[in-house]
């Protein structure tokens, strides 16, 4: 019999519901359907609004978590219908949901993701599982990554050392030596897609640059690229995540008025594809590990230009998508929640604290039972 899981994942990216289906019987887990919900405009809007900062945000931040719940779970209900199968076949739902802060450094460290679970409970009629950041922050932890410890179950390789590289609006990394002694590591490298999403949405009114064609277009501004390289996060030692708060426009914009330069729109955006491939490859070259293979997930993985970019910096790795390992690299993400909802209900661990810095392993996630 299959033991069936959904994840449901709104990144940084902000631009869909992900809604990934899978089977964790015989101690496997296997991608059996899939569904993406684009967020609309309203919601996408709202969601913005909320992470810059805004007015009445705890009012707005109320209803836009009722009304992501709703759409939370039609993506779920959507993906269940179009595979002809029912609800309750569904062990639980584990959700993401949607960051709207994340602040890991904090005197006092917290995060926030909203996309109410009561509600996804509710409208699906499946045990739902989520919330699954903040208990990592009670043991001291940064709350993120939380994908290597699946990452770990699904990618680590007895005689390969490997790198996965998940691009989403936020680029992580996650090293899996090949010894299972040896402590996985994982973090955040800084920008992935982000940023390039930004520039071209502000730019050319869209929502990604497809294929990498745009920034394929510029040059890169190695006095721009150095600037930008100059934040001080790329250099602080791991643990450590980061998100919107810090890579956003208003960073950006900052950045181009200190280069104080006319640059043109297509060679800014080819610098921010630059920074993503570089910074990438700085964090896992100061490592100093010997990787056998680097694999990618995300979105970032369907940007042929920027994967070339990272080959180019790292011209000692084998670097491919997850595909080369038959998983879907689109939906790894969704995924790994599905399979942190399973951890949750069988007492287990979702956390490695290793990455995240928490002082020991976690069980994560509130529960909200059918």
């Amino acid at each position: 019999m299959p033991e069936y899981y959904i994840g449901l994942m709104s990144g940084t990216s902000m631009d869909a519901i992900d809604a990934a289906l899978i089977d964790c019987s015989h101690n496997t887990v296997k991608l059996v359907a899939h569904h993406s919900q684009t967020l609309s405009n309203e919601l996408r809007s709202l969601v913005n609004e909320l992470c810059l900062g805004c007015d009445n945000e705890l009012e707005k931040t109320l209803s836009l978590d009722i009304k992501l719940g709703l759409a939370f779970a039609e993506s779920a209900n959507t993906l269940l219908k179009a595979n002809n199968i029912n609800a309750k076949d569904i062990v639980a739902i584990g959700s993401h949901g949607q960051t709207i802060r994340h602040y890991p450094d904090a005197s006092i460290q917290n995060s926030l993701q909203i996309a109410d679970p009561n509600t996804i409970a509710e409208q699906t009629g499946i045990t739902t599982v989520a919330d699954f950041r903040r208990r990592d922050m009670a043991a001291g932890g940064q709350g993120a990554p939380l994908v290597p410890a699946f990452h770990s179950q699904v990618f680590r390789h007895d005689k390969k050392n490997t790198v996965v590289l998940n691009i989403g609006g936020i680029a992580n990394i996650t090293v899996l030596p090949s010894d299972r002694k040896t402590n996985v590591i994982g973090f955040d490298t800084g920008p992935g897609n982000g940023l390039m999403d930004a520039w071209i949405n502000k730019n050319k009114q869209l929502n990604f640059d497809d294929n990498g064609n745009w920034a394929a277009s510029g040059k890169v501004q190695e006095a721009l690229l150095k600037l930008l390289l100059d934040e001080p996060y790329f250099s602080l030692s791991f643990p450590k995540s980061t998100g919107r708060e810090l890579f956003n426009q208003d960073w950006l914009d900052n950045k181009l008025e200190q280069a104080n330069t006319t640059l043109t729109s297509e060679d800014i955006q080819s610098t921010l594809c630059e920074l993503t491939a570089v910074s990438i490859s700085n964090a896992i070259q100061s490592l100093g590990l010997n990787i056998d293979r680097m694999l990618v997930c995300g979105g970032g993985a369907k940007n042929s230009y920027l994967i070339n970019r990272i080959q180019f910096h790292l011209l000692q790795y084998e670097v491919s998508t997850t595909e080369t390992v038959s998983m879907d690299p689109e939906w790894i993400e969704a995924m790994a929640f599905a399979w942190l909802a399973k951890q949750t209900l069988n007492k287990q661990p979702g956390n490695i604290a290793s990455v995240t810095g928490a002082t020991h392993p976690c069980i994560l996630g509130a529960v909200y039972p059918a």
